[in-house]
């Protein structure tokens, strides 16, 4: 038997099945797509809320002052963006697809608003009898959203999710098909 502990096993190789064969060895790891869906979409929908919250104008004077072209559709893109785009990661909905425009945003965003504040997300300034005090925050946070997108991307969305669906009566339609041609 040639494991991963044999002093016969090719140490390349073991290392490979154990990086590319974890939904196999762990049968939980499968499951990993949830929090990040959970997580990607509850955070957009947040952000999306607050602009229509604040009501849209808001968010249109703040992109002219960014010097942003075309301020009025930028904004509704970027807030049925973020709405739509949400609803679409929780549910593992067109995910490959959402996940472009919503990768735009975060993109614009680092390099329009968040890139001179440096990485962090936090920057504590001050504590006060009111609390702590935080200054602007920088691109930490942008650039999990899009690791995020690309883990499900590249990874899929995983369980409980649209696209699973999709997949699998995709696949059902075909077999069906070739076995209809198959019979006549």
């Amino acid at each position: 038997m040639n494991t991963i502990l044999s002093p016969t096993a090719d140490p390349k190789k073991s290392l490979q099945n154990i990086a590319f064969d974890l939904p196999g060895r762990f049968p939980i790891a499968r499951w990993a797509p949830i929090p990040l869906r959970l997580i990607v979409g509850f955070g957009f929908m947040e952000h999306g809320f607050a602009k229509l919250s604040k009501g849209p104008d808001a968010f249109v004077a703040i992109l002219h002052a960014l010097a942003v072209p075309a301020p009025h559709f930028t904004a509704w893109f970027t807030i049925l963006t973020e709405l739509l785009g949400a609803l679409a990661i929780l549910l593992g909905a067109f995910v490959s697809l959402v996940s472009l425009p919503m990768a735009a945003l975060l993109l614009v965003a680092i390099v329009t608003v968040h890139l001179p504040y440096g990485f962090s997300s936090i920057k504590l300034i001050a504590v006060t009898a009111t609390g702590a005090q935080f200054g602007p925050p920088g691109y930490e946070c942008d650039l999990l959203y899009l690791a995020c997108l690309a883990a499900l991307v590249l990874g899929g969305s995983g369980p409980l999710a649209i696209d699973g669906l999709l997949r699998k009566n995709k696949r059902t339609l075909k077999h069906k098909a070739r076995s209809d041609w198959s019979s006549s």
